[in-house]
């Protein structure tokens, strides 16, 4: 036993799940995650890449490191035996992660029924102060969107433990992998030296090992689907009538009351009746100047003078 926990220490921050048995579009998701050192380093161990939505994971569900790794340990006489014999990968990636368990806080708990359950270690904190704000996952196009990832802002300060943690101890989530990123935002310049960044953020890439169905998009959704949903929402939320009543509002309290509301002047009026006597002034306007055209046309015609365009530009442009 103590070489098996010399041989599981170096795995202490590895953060997989401690669940045996991981479905297949689960191992697929962690398959495609693998980070771009880990894929290069893979391949240079003649290792194949995996096309989409297939897994590279053994028939155990180990990891080709972990696979590796268990063969290095057989290999040097580093792994326990039962009955003379080495224990199978099976068995050693359940010891390891059963180490994981002990290290990361969780522990098996029998009740009196007989029915296990996975206990917390130490002192449970209800309500934590941080923010875990769910985001769409980024989907290339064309590829299907993966409900067994899930993507976060978190912030800076937050680590990995603390994410399968919260997870783990508020919402009852199980994860397979966590991947972390950070997103330094641009300086941008204000009104003279002052300088002001956007918003920065940490991105978490959880992998799932029950599926989670983000909501289809409107711009994604059929146009009879399109039409009940925003049916659903204006029923449920009243959004588009929020908006109208926030302008109608803001119109109201802006042109004030009595003598000191405002009105529009014509030409800017929207008033049927200013709108009226604009069309009918222009109307007129245009009737009289094709009546003084054609009343000069018909003079040139008497006076058996040619008409052209040159003779009816001055009338036409007065």
């Amino acid at each position: 036993m103590l070489s098996l926990r010399r041989c599981c220490q170096p795995l202490r921050r590895r953060l997989y799940s401690t669940k045996s048995t991981i479905p297949d579009p689960a191992l697929a998701a962690r398959t495609a995650s693998t980070p771009l050192d880990v894929r290069h380093r893979r391949r240079t161990l003649d290792t194949r890449p995996s096309p989409f939505g297939t897994t590279d994971a053994t028939g155990e569900g180990l990891t080709p490191t972990e696979s590796r790794r268990y063969q290095r340990l057989r290999a040097i006489g580093k792994l326990p035996k039962v009955d003379g014999e080495y224990i199978s990968e099976a068995q050693w990636i359940e010891k390891v992660n059963e180490r994981r368990s002990r290290l990361r806080g969780f522990k098996k708990v029998s009740k009196e029924d007989g029915i296990e359950e996975t206990a917390v270690l130490g002192k449970r904190v209800y309500l934590p102060n941080i923010i875990f704000k769910l985001v769409r996952n980024n989907t290339p196009p064309g590829m299907p969107y993966n409900p067994y990832e899930a993507t976060f802002r978190i912030p800076h300060s937050v680590t990995k433990t603390d994410i399968r943690s919260y997870l783990s101890a508020v919402y009852g989530v199980k994860t397979t992998y966590i991947r972390t990123d950070n997103y330094i935002s641009p300086v941008y310049r204000r009104l003279g030296n002052e300088r002001k960044p956007f918003k920065t953020y940490k991105r978490a890439v959880v992998g799932l090992v029950d599926p989670f169905y983000y909501p289809l998009r409107m711009e994604d959704m059929e146009p009879e689907d399109k039409a009940e949903r925003e049916k659903f929402i204006e029923e449920n939320f009243h959004i588009q009538q929020s908006r109208f009543l926030q302008k109608y509002e803001l119109l109201r309290m802006t042109k004030g009351q009595g003598a000191a509301s405002w009105k529009f002047n014509a030409p800017f009026a929207t008033k049927r009746s200013h709108i009226l006597r604009l069309v009918a002034e222009r109307k007129a306007k245009r009737e009289e100047l094709i009546s003084g055209i054609a009343g000069e046309m018909k003079t040139l015609r008497e006076k058996g003078e040619p008409i052209d365009y040159r003779s009816l530009t001055p009338s036409a442009e007065s």
